[in-house]
């Protein structure tokens, strides 16, 4: 893959640890990840979801 996604904690998201974390930095794709999961664990599970996937994931209720 070319680039790194750069990710940024979501809103909401809980102090003690109860972390998604977001990245929306490369064209075409959103990455999530769960930061409990990642943390010092480089080949751990990411999410990779199209924008549109992500637009319709946010929208729901």
């Amino acid at each position: 893959m070319i680039g790194h996604f750069s990710f940024t904690k979501s809103s909401y998201s809980t102090a003690n640890g109860e972390c998604v974390e977001v990245a929306r930095n490369l064209p075409g794709v959103v990455a999530v990840r769960d930061s409990k999961t990642f943390s010092g664990t480089p080949d751990a599970p990411i999410l990779r979801l199209s924008p549109t996937a992500w637009r319709e994931f946010t929208a729901a209720q």
